[in-house]
């Protein structure tokens, strides 16, 4: 593994995510919004920022929000608002969605690629006990399943690759102020633990849901 493109390498675990690769002695490629003007809503500037940028042993999506400007998470069907729930859908799934597009050009076909966006177990319908929380959970449903979707059209051009969705845990970040109730991880320790479960997957894993534990 020689180097690593982290979209979203400004936030909390992106930027976890590049130190943590980088004290492995891999060489790190970050785009973010703040530093680099990408905009996962805008498939012009997604086109622009991966078109040509070239070949990585690792990709990795960091993107995410867990409300939008004005929406907090639903607690009852009575709170749904389709401009919430639109917004969702382009930010946690829409948005790595334009990533994964140029996926296939971002990894290589002649030894093994790993790939990774940061999805959530709220997004589980089988693991969904409390309801609520409708739009960022119909949200990264459909992301987990652009990544099924995703591994399959990989793997018939990249026999070696993986692509994975994971969840980091819930993270001491900007993203989870104001959510107690959790126990909370740094950064750092989730980095860790979503770099290792994402190296120790096989071709045959792709597709597939990985908690950080």
């Amino acid at each position: 593994m020689e180097n690593a493109l982290i979209i979203g390498a400004s936030g909390g675990i992106g930027a976890a995510l590049v130190s943590e690769l980088k004290g492995r002695g891999v060489a790190v490629t970050g785009l973010s919004r703040s530093h680099d003007g990408l905009d996962l809503t805008d498939p012009k500037s997604v086109d622009t920022a991966l078109s040509s940028i070239g070949l990585f042993d690792v990709v990795l999506v960091t993107t995410g929000a867990l409300a939008g400007a004005g929406h907090g998470p639903e607690k009852s069907l009575r709170s749904l608002r389709p401009e919430a729930m639109l917004e969702q859908f382009q930010i946690n799934a829409v948005g790595p969605a334009l990533v994964l597009r140029h996926l296939p050009a971002l990894l290589p076909r002649d030894r093994a690629g790993f790939a990774a966006v940061l999805s959530a177990r709220v997004g589980s319908i089988g693991d969904n006990r409390l309801g609520g929380w409708y739009s960022y959970r119909a949200a990264k449903a459909a992301l987990n399943q652009m990544v099924r979707g995703a591994s399959i059209e990989l793997a018939r051009t990249h026999r070696q690759a993986r692509l994975l969705a994971l969840h980091p845990g819930t993270v001491e970040t900007a993203f989870s102020q104001g959510y107690s109730g959790h126990d909370k991880i740094r950064p750092a320790q989730s980095a860790k633990a979503l770099i290792d479960v994402l190296l120790a997957r096989n071709p045959a894993e792709s597709g597939t849901f990985w908690d950080w534990k």
